[in-house]
């Protein structure tokens, strides 16, 4: 086997390895974090916004977090979009008084 051969068939593999590998991590303890984190989060804003809260500078930070989490839970860097949701949480909070 030639040696391009040999490093097409190695990256070949690499990424059936990588890709068979991530279907597993959002069923991890960070990724089931992540997920239910976004969707309290969601819910949370979804209430604030009910309650004429829609307007508040506070309300579009988290809003944008809970975007960028989101992204960070389809990537799959958990830690991110956990610091993410955590910091909307905080926001959505804050805009509702507490």
């Amino acid at each position: 086997m030639s040696r391009g051969a040999c490093l097409i068939t190695m990256t070949a593999l690499t990424f059936a390895f990588v890709a068979g590998c991530t279907g597993n991590l959002k069923s991890s303890p960070q990724g089931r974090q992540c997920s239910q984190g976004l969707d309290a989060a969601y819910e949370e804003l979804r209430v604030a916004q009910a309650e004429g809260l829609d307007g508040t500078v506070e309300l579009t930070k988290a809003g944008g977090l809970l975007t960028a989490a989101k992204v960070q839970y389809e990537f799959e860097h958990y830690p991110n979009c956990i610091d993410k949701v955590r910091r909307a949480r905080l926001y959505i909070k804050s805009a509702r008084g507490g």
